[in-house]
């Protein structure tokens, strides 16, 4: 659990968190792949979250997902672009987290292995997303003020006497 004066400078920066979804690529479950393909190459991200027509996230894609389509044994082909569906490639295994309702400790252990995590409301509607970026800057920002708002003293151990 965090110390309370930790979580409070944390919470300071608590709205940075998340990427507010109006900022965020995304491709829907029932595009071409292809679509996909030339999201992730130009806009340079490596996976982005997959929406479905209500905006509620149903996966995530990867250039690696796409690329490993067009892998044959001896040859590249570009075929599954055209004939495959976002939906047929995405990854289904996901965490999604509602930022209101996930603490701070949940939030930085789902991190830890992943570079993002999709926010959604109550009714699952995607949000945004949390990052492991702006989780950094937000523990940047800790540790760069909290000495010029706490004073910090070491606390010291006393020893117990042994019963004699």
């Amino acid at each position: 659990m965090f110390s309370p004066v930790i979580q409070s400078l944390i919470a300071e920066k608590a709205g940075s968190f998340i990427i507010p979804a109006s900022r965020i690529a995304f491709v829907e479950d029932e595009n071409p792949l292809y679509h996909a393909f030339l999201v992730l190459t130009k806009m340079k991200y490596s996976k982005i979250p997959v929406l479905d027509k209500e905006q509620k996230v149903v996966g995530l894609i990867s250039l690696s997902m796409i690329t490993n389509t067009m892998l044959t044994p001896d040859n590249i082909v570009i075929e599954p672009l055209s004939d495959l569906k976002v939906k047929d490639v995405m990854q289904t295994k996901f965490e999604t987290i509602n930022f209101a309702r996930t603490n701070l400790e949940t939030q930085l252990h789902l991190l830890v292995n992943n570079p993002f995590i999709p926010v959604v409301n109550d009714n699952n509607v995607f949000q945004g997303l949390l990052t492991r970026r702006e989780w950094i800057k937000a523990f940047n920002y800790v540790t760069h003020s909290i000495e010029e708002k706490y004073d910090i003293t070491k606390k010291t151990l006393q020893k117990e006497n042994p019963i004699t």
